[in-house]
């Protein structure tokens, strides 16, 4: 009842076994006999999309599992390119494989407003659908139906068309669909910082319906854009206008997100056999051999078993024990599938693929010796690849009991109908690798993967596979914004070019890049509008453009105007061109010299800004800055060794007029007048920042006295307060003497910038609600590095940001939560979050044992660090401190303690930073499985269950419910003391198994009672009176015979062994 064979051959019966040494033709007629039956048969003639179940009416077709069924049609039409007379063979293979992948392109292409939406706002609710009809192409689940958010299968989708258009396939056809794509690509770009479903639809490992960020996604993110980039989608036959552009920084984000991420897949899983794909065939996602052996060896160790891998650990997915009539999972209900999980065959095929390409014979021999067993038969004889292996319901127990003990049972069998495309599809390409019909070159004609031993010669546009050693010499070009800084900058013989002696190039600010930018892509018959508005950043503003005739360099985001007081710190604008140079030599891949355009303004060298620029520009001429290796010299002799992209997107056409850029002016000042340096503005003294009035006194005058006082006064400090008060009172724009009370500040935040009066810069910049460039930027940096960010003034309610949010969101937070106790909280915490942005990409180890970043803990460290060096003095104040100082005193707190400190100090400062030891968290698991009613501190409560049924020890969710108990204490030393009495309770209940303990752990209690016990020790012999505070506690060396640990060790064994400590009147060990 099979149609088999091609329509130019009589069917013949495919029952038969293979022949061993056959010819070219029998091997491929064997395996083409079986494509045709278990595949091509299921393909729909409409579509061309395979449908997920393969009986029944309603066929619904998930793009990924399409995706592989093409591959595979496509794998076997390159076998068959080596038969001259194929009897039309190749071209039907061929053209299944395309009009699989057209039929995707077509059931994308009608959801165009979907990817309008999520470029610019990536929501669930709003991208590309995961499941169409297999038929006709309809939507067949909504959102609140089904997790399409998937962003695996958008990239597998760009990897295939990029792969299979490089062998000579023809699928896209016109210039719409170009543009079309071209917005897939910006949508993924974005994959680093959108939590998505994953592969497995289920997103987090609960399966509570919400979404998390992936390894296996952004990996294959990552893969699909360094695979498409500068791709020319209409093969040997395109020109320009068919060309791909990929944002260079956004790739390099994807690939700094996925080593953090690495080797777990997500927040809830520790490990996930998803990854396979992505690390291995088709994707082979990541350069870094030692961390691919890494995450390779979690997934076999933990995830392995006799009948193929587990998908994740506690995956209910098919199991007996699940109930089919429930989308969602109830809370702790994934205890139940511990041990049972389904095994899944697939993986061993994937396993054997990996094998062929690197050139591993063991592990194909391995891999097929176990998938051999597993392969069902149809009736005529054809290798069938079970979905899964289950447990059946009456041996769950047993299974439990003992792992690996019972048999498992096959889902399906092909007899029945039921075929399982995605892994007969993967098997098929498995085959003709392991048979050497084709080789990894021929299925990867775009070379993903590369022996490590040829990665040094091979240039993959701009994948990291640049040489090893990574000695890259930044080419740098000095720009003087005016003829007479030239000539005055001259006299210290430092060269520069001005804008107009580098014409007819141009220099160009980021923002006129990310304009031209706008027209890629744009679409109006789709309602597509072109590149979302992005910065772009050190790593494209280092590249060369032609833009419509013209040569463009660019000047970093850093040189830009701005109207936050950062700015205004020449020494942070030094820091920041250092951290340019080395995030460039870190992270520039590409086969050229990156051009770094240093733009010096005049008001860079006004005063006492002028030696420290000094300084760096003498540096430049040396040809070391930082570290980093320049070559500073003319723009018109580095543009030879520099990358070249050219944006043949803007195309005008006659009736068009075309869109106009601004390129960086030259000032029009006299050659020879004389740069205005004033004299050097000393830094302001504490005086000056103090305002000579009190706030008490003028909060309730009229407003009429405040405006004449406002009148006159001179000291701006003061101006400030008033100002704010009647901000609040008449709003802003209440008109004085100078303008509305807005623009009055404004100008007092301005004069106060140029004095260098930092508190007062900082207080007005609050008033006037502004907001720092990168802000959002600095944050994803944090949260793609595994860490929360909470912002909110220490003491007071924070909020947890764990997902990336957009500026205005930020900004509510900030000015909500920050404003409470002192206005100029709100800017110091977005100072801050800019800082430790770019300190965690560049030294993440810092924030080592740190899971939440606290700001405003953090600024309270940094106080009680200006404390502690104070030490009799009057404290620095913070707020008094300029920008490039609260950094480095940033810098200061997060390296390791130092020695010779006392405890106290060191307590206060690890505690505010929220530092734990090594294994902490697994420990903390270890100590709540050997107390059944749970731990307590702060009056936050950690149970026992359902924590240790709905999660697993080394998951990042259950670090984070640790920090969650912890986070009610508001002393940072006791934080720090808690901690310390974890590790001991751990450590006391490893070296006693039989120990455990009876009632709710109150951490609190054993605290109090390790330091009665501490009293009694210290106290007075004459009789004084007892302190009650614990100073003198925090302050003691932890180990040692009078050390804090035996005093909280103490305490713990008395909890021990008395079971629950129950408070009665005459019992002596009462705490009062």
């Amino acid at each position: 009842f099979f149609f088999l064979g091609s329509i130019y051959e009589p069917l013949k019966s495919i029952n038969l076994p293979k022949p061993e040494g056959g010819s070219l033709w029998e091997k491929l007629d064997h395996y083409y006999r079986i494509v045709k039956s278990t595949l091509l048969l299921h393909q729909s003639p409409t579509t061309g999309l395979f449908p997920t179940k393969t009986y029944g009416d309603n066929q619904k077709a998930k793009v990924h599992d399409c995706l592989y069924c093409a591959a595979c049609a496509w794998a076997l039409a390159l076998a068959y390119r080596r038969i001259d007379d194929d009897k039309g063979r190749t071209h039907e293979l061929e053209h299944s494989a395309i009009k699989c992948m057209r039929g995707i392109l077509y059931c994308y292409m009608r959801q165009a407003n979907k990817v309008q939406q999520f470029k610019q706002d990536p929501k669930p609710s709003g991208c590309l659908h995961s499941v169409f009809s297999a038929h006709t192409g309809d939507e067949v689940f909504s959102h609140k139906e089904y997790g399409h958010l998937q962003i695996n299968a958008v990239s597998l989708f760009l990897l295939y068309l990029v792969e299979m258009i490089s062998s000579g396939l023809q699928i896209v056809y016109n210039t719409d669909e170009v543009s079309f794509i071209q917005n897939l690509v910006f949508c993924v770009e974005r994959a680093y910082r959108v939590p998505d479903f994953g592969v497995w639809e289920r997103g987090s490992k609960y399966n509570n319906g919400s979404p998390e960020l992936h390894s296996s996604s952004v990996g294959l993110a990552k893969a699909a854009l360094e695979a498409i980039n500068g791709f020319n989608l209409f093969g040997n036959q395109g020109c320009s206008w068919s060309v791909i552009f990929v944002d260079f920084d956004a790739h390099n984000r994807n690939r700094q997100t996925l080593c953090s991420l690495l080797p777990r897949e997500s927040r809830s899983h520790n490990t996930d056999a998803a990854l396979l794909p992505c690390l291995s065939y088709p994707a082979f996602a990541l350069d870094d051999e030692v961390l691919f052996s890494q995450t390779l060896d979690k997934i076999i160790r933990k995830l392995k078993g006799k009948y193929g891998f587990k998908r994740f650990l506690r995956d209910g997915y098919r199991t007996a024990l699940e109930d089919k009539t429930r989308r969602y999972y109830k809370p702790a209900e994934i205890k139940l599938f511990d041990g049972i999980e389904c095994e899944f065959p697939l993986f061993f095929i994937f396993m054997i693929i990996d094998g062929v390409f690197r050139g591993n014979p063991a592990q194909v021999k391995e891999y097929q010796d176990l998938l051999d067993p597993l392969l069902q038969r149809t009736s005529e004889g054809c290798p069938v690849v079970p979905k899964y292996y289950y447990v059946p319901a009456d041996f769950v127990e047993l299974e439990k009991k003992n792992p690996g003990s019972q048999k498992r049972f096959p889902s399906n069998n092909g007899r029945d109908g039921k075929f399982f495309l995605w892994g007969q599809a993967v098997y098929i390409i498995a085959k003709l690798l392991a048979d050497k019909l084709v080789s990894p070159k021929d299925i990867d004609p775009i070379g993903r993967y590369i022996p490590p031993e040829d990665q040094r010669n091979v240039s993959m546009r701009f994948s990291n596979q640049g040489p090893l050693e990574n000695d890259l010499v930044v080419h740098v070009a000095l720009i003087a914004e005016s003829q007479r800084l030239q000539v005055f900058l001259n006299t210290y013989g430092i060269q520069t070019q001005t804008p107009q002696q580098v014409e007819p190039i141009q220099i160009w600010a980021q923002k006129e890049l990310v304009k031209a930018y706008f027209h890629l892509g744009v679409n109006d018959k789709l309602g597509l509008s072109g590149r979302p508005d992005r910065p772009i950043g050190c790593l494209g503003t280092s590249k060369i453009y032609r833009i419509l005739g013209k040569t463009v360099v660019c000047y970093s985001i850093i040189f830009d105007l701005s109207d936050f007081y950062m700015s205004q710190d020449v020494m942070m604008l030094i820091d920041d061109i250092k951290n340019a140079l080395q995030f460039i030599k870190q992270y520039w891949k590409m086969h050229g010299r990156p051009l770094f355009v240093v733009l010096i303004r005049e008001d860079n060298i006004r005063g006492s800004r002028f030696n420290p620029i000094l300084d760096m520009l003498a540096a430049f001429r040396k040809g070391i800055v930082g570290g980093v290796k320049v070559h500073v010299d003319r723009v018109q002799t580095l543009i030879s060794g520099a990358v070249v992209e050219q944006l043949d997107f803007l195309r005008i056409t006659e009736t068009e007029e075309a869109p106009v850029f601004k390129s960086l002016e030259e000032l029009d000042l006299p050659k020879h007048s004389k740069v205005k340096r004033q004299s050097s503005t000393p830094n302001a003294s504490e005086l000056e920042q103090q305002p000579d009035v009190n706030i008490n006194d003028w909060k309730n005058k009229s407003t009429y006295e405040i405006l004449q006082k406002l009148n006159d006064c001179n000291c701006l400090a003061s101006q400030a307060l008033l100002s704010s008060i009647l901000l609040k009172r008449e709003g802003p724009n209440f008109i004085t003497k100078e303008g509305t009370v807005a623009e009055h500040i404004e100008r007092i935040y301005r004069r106060a910038g140029s004095k260098k009066l930092w508190s007062v810069v900082r207080f007005a910049a609050s008033l006037l609600g502004k907001l720092v460039d990168s802000l959002a930027p600095s944050i994803t940096n944090v949260l793609v590095q595994g860490k929360q960010v909470t912002l909110g003034a220490f003491g007071q309610e924070e909020e947890v940001i764990s997902n990336p949010l957009s500026p205005g969101v930020i900004k509510n937070i900030i000015y909500e939560k920050c404003h409470l106790q002192d206005e100029r909280e709100a800017v110091v915490q977005q100072e801050l979050v800019i800082h430790i942005g770019w300190i965690i990409s560049n030294s993440p180890e810092l924030f080592s044992g740190m899971l939440k970043i606290r700001i405003g803990w953090i600024i309270h460290a940094m106080k009680y660090e200006l404390k502690i060096r104070a030490g009799d003095m009057p404290t620095k104040d913070l707020y008094q401190m300029s920008p490039s100082e609260v950094k480095q005193l940033l810098l200061d707190i997060l390296q390791p303690q130092q020695q010779g400190r006392g405890w106290l100090n060191r307590r206060q400062i690890d505690g505010s930073l929220n530092r734990t030891p090594a294994g902490f968290y697994d420990r903390v698991w270890q100590i709540l499985e050997r107390t059944p009613n749970g731990l307590i501190v702060a009056g936050k409560f950690l149970p026992q269950q359902p924590t240790l049924s709905d999660m697993t020890m080394y998951e990042m969710n259950f670090s984070l419910l640790v920090e969650d108990m912890l986070q009610n204490i508001d002393q940072p030393e006791y934080r720090q003391i808690i901690v310390e009495l974890l590790m001991v309770i751990s450590v006391i209940l490893e070296r006693n198994p039989e120990l455990e303990f009876q009632g709710k752990v109150d951490l609190d209690k054993v605290v109090q009672e390790a330091f009665h016990d501490f009293q009694k020790d210290h106290s007075n012999p004459k009789g004084a009176e007892k302190q009650d505070h614990m100073t003198a506690f925090y302050n003691t060396h932890p180990m040692g015979k009078k050390g804090t640990c035996s005093y909280l060790s103490k305490a713990v064994i008395t909890l021990l062994l008395e079971g629950e400590m129950k408070p009665s009147n005459d019992d002596p060990c009462t705490v009062s």
